[in-house]
């Protein structure tokens, strides 16, 4: 079942067989929505998510077994996990969620006017989700999509999207970067890392981070896959306050570039359905992270 057959009429039937008690709540989609679930709000309390594809169902089992360990430890509301459901013969062939309704504004649809307190807001979350116990974690691997494993995972899809996108990119440059990510390899004890942080996964109410959703790529691994949003979101002031804030390393941070460097070249080179807004935003990313990069490299460091 592909994305745009998952639809009301399939929630409303599957609550009717699973959980005839929500069977009457009124049932509608989110305002905004991801690729990898799709989610509908159920009543004024209970969110619906049914993973999209088979490769997003490691996902799903992974919030049910962790978001209630990691809820409790962590300052700001997570997603609750209220009920798993079942796959269905005829209606839904894969495991599904019911969630607690988070309350708050998608930052992506509304941004916050002072986004320096909302990055430092994101970086002392996910100061705290770093210093949790990873030990027992989900490896970093196939179930986050590679968040949080090492880079050189996308080594070769890098440097054929550059290949492939010719004069439309700087190539050397590009390069560059991408080189500068590989040479900094991650040599410290996994941690958690939420491996999607991006602002349509961040809530805010009053111009402050109030919530954090979606921990379906998440994993203990290399954290540098968390710092893209300083490219994606944040500008001057706020990324550098992010930067200050984080608790990791200059090489972290460099990583974090190759991560936001490979994004934004895949997208450009092999989605051509992307929104043309979109499209605009990935090529400032890429100026971005360019920019930064050269920057560094003409300053000697001590």
């Amino acid at each position: 079942m592909n994305k745009q057959d998952i639809t009301v009429e399939v929630v409303v039937a599957l609550l009717r067989e699973q959980f005839p008690h929500w069977a009457a709540l009124p049932v509608r989609p989110v305002a905004v929505d991801g690729n990898d679930n799709t989610s509908f709000r159920l009543g004024d309390e209970l969110l619906v998510r049914l993973p999209s594809h088979d490769r997003y169902v490691l996902g799903v089992e992974k919030e049910h077994r962790w978001l209630p360990i990691l809820g409790p430890q962590l300052p700001l509301p997570i997603p609750q996990v209220v009920a798993k459901g079942e796959p269905s013969d005829g209606i839904f062939p894969r495991v599904w969620s019911v969630y607690g309704w988070l309350d708050g504004e998608i930052a992506g649809l509304d941004p916050p006017t002072d986004r320096t307190s909302f990055a430092v807001d994101v970086a002392d979350f996910l100061s705290v989700l770093y210093s949790l116990d990873a030990a027992d974690g989900p490896e970093a691997g196939e179930q986050s999509f590679w968040r949080g494993a090492p880079l050189d995972h996308y080594d070769d899809q890098t440097r054929v999207a550059i290949a492939d996108l010719g004069d439309a990119v700087p190539a050397d440059a590009a390069t560059a970067v991408w080189d500068a990510a590989l040479r900094a390899p991650y040599l410290r004890e996994p941690v958690w890392v939420h491996g999607d942080v991006a602002a349509n996964n961040l809530l805010v109410r009053d111009g402050r981070l109030c919530g954090v959703i979606d921990f379906g790529t998440s994993a203990a691994g290399d954290p540098s896959c968390d710092t893209v949003l300083a490219w994606t979101f944040l500008h001057g002031e706020s990324r550098q306050a992010f930067r200050d804030r984080l608790p990791v390393d200059h090489d972290t941070w460099v990583r974090g570039r190759g991560w936001a460097l490979w994004k934004a070249l895949i997208t450009l080179a092999w989605k051509p359905e992307a929104d043309p807004a979109f499209s605009r935003e990935c090529t400032r990313v890429l100026a971005d992270v360019i920019a930064e990069h050269e920057a560094e490299a003409s300053v000697p460091r001590e």
